[in-house]
């Protein structure tokens, strides 16, 4: 049986090695995780014995299919959670992430299910992070753009949004931005501030690096156009 820490571990190899290519190093998963080096190598040291990690030297690690697997069950763990808390216990968004992390570990596949069937087997969680579907096949999770790499004019919708930072969360839930939510970008200024508008005209001043912690789709022609 794996511990909660393993699972951890596992768990941001995996979100990091979905950011990039080639082994993850351990220094990042380190500061991901606030550890020391030494004490991430030595996990590394025990989760590759264990088989579910391979190690190249000077390059780092990448999950095998057996760690891939547990990684994305903890992973839909939380989302389900975090959804759960979200539409059935009244919690804010910019709540149910640290909630869930603590809960992850200790639910059983039974409690899962029910989890799952309640809410109706939801593809997204509050956030609009994929969640891994119950045969725990690979999902895509760098999908759409961040709003910080649009231009001036562009329309757009919101379709994730990074759930780390609670006060990130509640500053954008204040301003009416979330999944779903379509934006016009209106200025972007050298300082480091990008305005958004909502359909409703409102304007939205936005820090670049929350610009940064959202993900959009550009809107078409098409998708705006009135049916026939």
């Amino acid at each position: 049986m794996l511990s909660a820490k393993m699972e951890d571990y596992l768990k941001t190899v995996y979100e990091l090695q979905r950011q990039g290519e080639g082994p993850v190093a351990t220094s990042s998963i380190a500061e991901t995780l606030d550890v020391t080096a030494p004490t991430a190598t030595s996990m590394m040291e025990t989760l590759e014995d264990r088989g579910l990690v391979e190690r190249e030297k000077y390059k780092g690690v990448t999950l095998t299919r057996e760690g891939e697997t547990v990684a994305l069950e903890v992973i839909r763990h939380h989302r389900l959670l975090e959804t759960y808390l979200a539409e059935q216990l009244g919690y804010d968004w910019a709540e149910v992430h640290d909630e869930a992390d603590r809960l992850e570990h200790h639910i059983s596949e039974e409690f899962e299910r029910r989890v799952a069937d309640v809410l109706d087997d939801p593809k997204v969680d509050p956030h609009g992070d994929p969640i891994p579907t119950e045969a725990l096949d690979p999902v895509e999770e760098d999908v759409g753009e961040t709003l910080s790499n649009h231009a001036e004019g562009d329309r757009v919708v919101v379709q994730r949004v990074r759930d780390r930072d609670p006060e990130e969360l509640a500053y954008l839930e204040d301003a009416g931005i979330t999944p779903g939510t379509t934006l016009t970008v209106a200025e972007i200024a050298p300082i480091g501030m990008i305005t958004v508008e909502l359909t409703d005209g409102t304007e939205v001043s936005l820090p670049e690096h929350i610009g940064s912690a959202i993900r959009v789709d550009e809107v078409t022609d098409v998708e705006e156009a009135e049916p026939l």
